[in-house]
């Protein structure tokens, strides 16, 4: 069963008023419309594949590297800390779906990689995923989204230039 996408009472956006600034609304939206196609993709991940999405994101990372990853590595792409990335990775080689090899260059470290099963089972899960994404977004036009695409890049690039 699919979530229309609308307000609820957990909505980010309910929170903003006719006085807040526009800015303000437009990054509740934001969030809003992040926290909606991230929740369905988690409830799709889990319904399909049984699969979390911090799990998802781990081979995402993974699958990007063939060589593999450090531990500290993929904590860093993942924003998330190494008892984390540590949990998710035991859960994953439990599964069969990634390895741990010794790091030649660091005995102290561990090279994480997909295993051969992890990398076809991450392949379906992405195409899914590719799928999904293109149905959450079709409800506006291909024009559109260039437009949104163009105006975020644009939001990115200012405040990269911030930073």
């Amino acid at each position: 069963m699919t979530r229309t996408p609308n307000a609820s009472a957990s909505d980010t956006e309910t929170r903003a008023s006719a006085s807040d600034t526009l800015a303000l609304r437009l990054w509740l939206r934001m969030m809003a419309c992040t926290n909606l196609v991230e929740g369905e993709v988690r409830s799709r991940l889990r319904r399909q594949f049984d699969i979390t999405l911090p799990r998802f994101d781990l081979m995402a990372q993974l699958e990007r590297v063939p060589d593999g990853l450090k531990m500290g590595e993929l904590s860093k792409r993942m924003m998330v800390t190494g008892g984390n990335v540590t949990g998710i990775t035991d859960q994953l080689v439990a599964e069969g779906l990634v390895m741990r090899e010794d790091n030649p260059a660091d005995r102290r470290a561990y090279i994480v990689k997909l295993t051969p099963d992890g990398r076809r089972a991450f392949k379906k899960m992405a195409d899914a995923h590719r799928q999904w994404i293109a149905e959450l977004f079709g409800g506006i036009s291909e024009e559109q989204r260039g437009e949104l695409h163009e105006l975020l890049a644009a939001l990115k690039q200012q405040l990269t230039r911030q930073q």
